[in-house]
């Protein structure tokens, strides 16, 4: 005599058959690789800033500047100080106009390379991609 649970466990034991599909990527939506590359590009930008940010905090903290600036001054022998040079406000500014322009060419590369791959499909005939259900 065989429970029920039994039964069960013996159809699970079964491994299903694996499908295999096999597709050609034809198209790519012009407008939807713009935003993603726009989502994309802007998450960089942000994480740029921030890692900027924080790298010169760590140095600002660690008086990596300070050390910086002593050195420089027996060097020229001159009242220049490092610190006015590379403070935090210009230091953003320089990360912010930098992110700003990764995240324009990113975009603009994005969506260039959607219409490349879209005009590249009538010659090739498309990208063959593979796809198994297991």
């Amino acid at each position: 005599m065989s429970s029920v649970a039994e039964r069960l466990q013996r159809k699970t034991t079964k491994s299903p058959s694996a499908k295999q599909v096999r597709l050609k990527l034809v198209y790519i939506d012009f407008w939807s690789a713009l935003k993603l590359s726009f989502l994309v590009s802007l998450c960089f930008g942000i994480a740029l800033v921030v890692s900027t940010f924080l790298i010169w905090v760590i140095l600002n903290s660690t008086s990596v500047f300070a050390q910086l600036d002593a050195m420089l001054t027996d060097i020229i022998g001159n009242d220049f100080s490092l610190t006015d040079t590379i403070g935090l406000p210009q230091v953003m500014m320089f990360a912010l106009i930098v992110a700003l322009l990764n995240v324009v060419s990113v975009t603009v590369l994005g969506a260039v390379i959607s219409m490349l791959y879209n005009l590249s499909v009538r010659l090739t005939g498309g990208l063959l991609v593979g796809f198994t259900n297991t």
